[in-house]
């Protein structure tokens, strides 16, 4: 028996946020609804850690 091939993961429809420990090479991405729900998280979370918007997300591709 073979191993299944692997697929790459599609993305959720949503607003995208990496945030990471202050000087780490990776972080979590969390994902959000709307725009305002995303910069309210960015908001948050910018005083103790690294923020990085990345963008909006639909149907697996960045708009």
């Amino acid at each position: 028996m073979g191993r299944p091939p692997i697929l790459p993961k599609k993305k959720k429809d949503g607003w995208y946020v990496d945030v990471r420990n202050k000087g780490a090479k990776s972080g979590t991405i969390l994902i959000r609804d709307s725009y305002e729900a995303m910069l309210q998280t960015a908001k948050q979370y910018e005083t103790t850690k690294d923020v990085i918007l990345l963008g909006e997300h639909k149907n697996g591709k960045r708009v």
